[in-house]
């Protein structure tokens, strides 16, 4: 069965950095375009980024372009999302998300902080 698995989550500083990944299986994973979403508390999810199925192709939400960074290891089944210049408008839970067979999947999520 497909999943998807996140981690990398934390505390950290304005300004700060983190690196999420999410492990994919169940399914051929360099065939599906990946995306991140997240959620705010008192918001909805929104996508923040996606990269096509070879990573050619990426794009990313106004507020994080130019700082967040998604990138795929297909042999690892692996996708990331790297996050510099962290501000706390960032704090959110991090989904990793695909759509498989016409069905979305989503990961478990892990907490992103952003405080001083």
């Amino acid at each position: 069965q497909v999943q998807l698995v996140e981690s990398g989550g934390g505390l950290v500083q304005p300004g700060g950095s983190l690196r999420l990944s999410c492990a994919a299986s169940g399914f051929t994973f360099s065939s599906y375009v990946m995306r991140w979403h997240r959620q705010a508390p008192g918001k909805e999810r929104e996508l923040v980024a996606f990269i096509s199925t070879f990573g050619g192709t990426t794009n990313y939400a106004d507020s994080v372009k130019g700082r967040f960074t998604i990138s795929k290891d297909n042999a690892k089944n692996t996708v990331f999302l790297q996050m510099n210049s962290l501000k706390p408008e960032d704090t959110a839970v991090y989904y990793c998300n695909a759509r498989v067979r016409g069905k979305e999947y989503w990961g478990q999520g892990t907490q992103v902080t952003i405080s001083s």
